[in-house]
């Protein structure tokens, strides 16, 4: 076995001896080396992505080398290797961005456990990613509940305390719909490992056995991904969540820890049930009808909100329904346009909190979006980061989000009887976005502050901030304008899955 083939368990192994090691009162060491590892985990993701990509292949990696299907194993392949890549990368930047933000916002002895939960977090979703076996994908679910909420309340105000309550109540009603499904998947199979039950569940597809149960088991896993997702109508606690955690947490929750369920239930879809027999089930239905309603709630919701982070966690609630719609189209193009949208949004929702965070500096730290004024003048790169993001989330061409629209129409077009509510509905959503997102940048850019008292001289922003930002945005463009090779990844991905 080459050593590129080792690559998944060092990159988890090497973010949990991180976390062991980050230590409570060593902030500055916790923050330097949660930093250092996710930049090595970037690399090396990134090295087996391109590997990958040069041969074609796919493989299994045997834990302790024990055989199926007593072991445990991990999996990896083009679609596994892009999403670990960009989501080491997205927590580097988010990380790096929110640096100073969190030494302000979380007490110096909680530094240390900060960073720490930060690549336990890592960790988790890495583990999601290219787990090949259902019950260690349910206890890295567990662990990424409970490190999500810990960057979530280390901020210590009584918001976030309330807000952590809410994310805990509902992220284990969605642990426990999957955990009930994976019992009923082991009684029906008796494999946990992916492969194995995909044999067994092709030979009851064929003998018409447990059709009922298997229909119940596919629904209740569903559901309990869309609940952690915030797939709308699950989304109530995520605002709270997303609003009030310090910037960085922000970023990565909304970021990349809701799309690690959604990589998830991909694979589930693929490897688990097979397509055929999941769309024989009409389960992407449902998601295709909570993705357009998610779609309509989460865009007029953040219209009506004055709270510019608060605005942000609301659009991420229509992202989310994005997703979902491309995936119940049950087409190959939409599924791509989903995974693309994944992301899209991975870049981009971290680049416009962190643009945010850069805006209250400039405005005395008020979140109001009125308060604003001239925001985006006082603080130029904070300003281009909020356009950028903006734009992208609008579906102007150029720019990441465009590319995902398109696509989730092209997709559209492969089923007849989704093809036009799909088409209104993506029409509707780029006006409802453009409806909150326009408004915003000619606050920033236009007049003074509300407050003439106030006195705001221009924000001088730090060295990671100022790299962070600048990658994200690069990103963004790169997705916008070189994405035939990242769609080309995509489809190697997932015929490969």
């Amino acid at each position: 076995m080459i050593w590129l083939h080792s690559i998944p368990l060092i990159c988890i192994l090497l973010t949990l001896l991180t976390a062991a090691v980050s230590l409570p009162g060593r902030g500055r060491w916790g923050e330097g080396l949660c930093l250092l590892t996710a930049g090595a985990v970037t690399v090396l993701s990134a090295a087996l992505l391109v590997d990958l990509w040069r041969t074609g292949e796919s493989f299994t990696f045997a834990m302790g080398h024990f055989p199926a299907p007593w072991g445990n194993e991990l999996r990896a392949g083009v679609f596994e290797a892009l999403m670990a890549a960009a989501f080491s990368a997205v927590a580097l930047c988010s990380l790096l961005a929110g640096r100073e933000r969190i030494r302000q916002d979380i007490a110096p002895a909680r530094l240390g456990v900060y960073y720490a939960q930060c690549s336990l977090l890592l960790c988790s979703l890495l583990a999601l990613i290219y787990t090949n076996d259902m019950f260690t994908a349910y206890v890295f679910i567990e662990i990424n509940t409970l490190t999500a909420c810990a960057i979530v309340v280390a901020k210590d105000t009584p918001e976030t305390v309330l807000a952590t309550i809410r994310y805990l109540f509902m992220s284990l009603l969605g642990s426990g719909l999957f955990l009930i499904g994976v019992i009923l998947l082991y009684a029906i199979t008796g494999h946990l490992l992916m492969p194995n039950i995909l044999a067994a569940m092709s030979q009851l597809a064929a003998s018409g056995e447990y059709a009922l149960p298997t229909g119940m088991i596919i629904l209740l896993l569903s559901l309990g991904l869309a609940v952690k997702s915030a797939l709308f109508p699950f989304h109530t606690w995520l605002p709270s969540a997303h609003g009030s955690a310090t910037t960085a947490s922000s970023a990565i929750l909304s970021g990349i820890v809701l799309k690690g369920y959604v990589v998830l239930l991909l694979k589930i879809f693929y490897r688990v049930f097979g397509l055929e027999f999941v769309h024989r089930l009409r389960t992407p239905d449902l998601l295709f009808v909570l993705g357009l309603a998610g779609m309509l709630m989460g865009s007029v919701l953040a219209i009506r909100e004055r709270d510019i982070k608060r605005m942000l966690a609301y659009s991420s609630v229509a992202q989310i329904g994005y997703i979902f719609m491309g995936i119940g189209l049950s087409t190959l193009t939409g599924t791509v346009a989903a995974c693309f949208h994944i992301l899209t949004h991975a870049v981009t929702k971290p680049l416009l909190f962190c643009a945010a965070d850069g805006l209250m500096e400039a405005s005395g730290r008020q979140r109001d979006i009125f308060a604003m004024k001239g925001a985006g003048r006082r603080n130029l790169l904070a300003g281009v980061a909020f356009a950028v993001g903006a734009l992208s989330m609008v579906g102007i061409p150029l720019f990441s989000g465009f590319v995902s629209k398109l696509y989730f129409a092209l997709g559209s077009l492969g089923d007849p009887d989704k093809m036009l509510p799909a088409l209104l509905m993506l029409v509707l959503s780029a006006v409802l976005n453009a409806m909150y997102y326009l408004p915003v940048l000619v606050t920033i850019y236009m007049g003074d502050p509300v407050d003439g008292a106030l006195r705001l001289e221009r924000a001088k922003n730090k060295g990671g901030y100022i790299l962070a930002v600048g990658a994200l945005i690069g990103l963004n463009f790169v997705l916008g304008i070189r994405y035939p090779a990242v769609i080309a990844a995509i489809e190697r991905g997932l015929a490969t899955l």
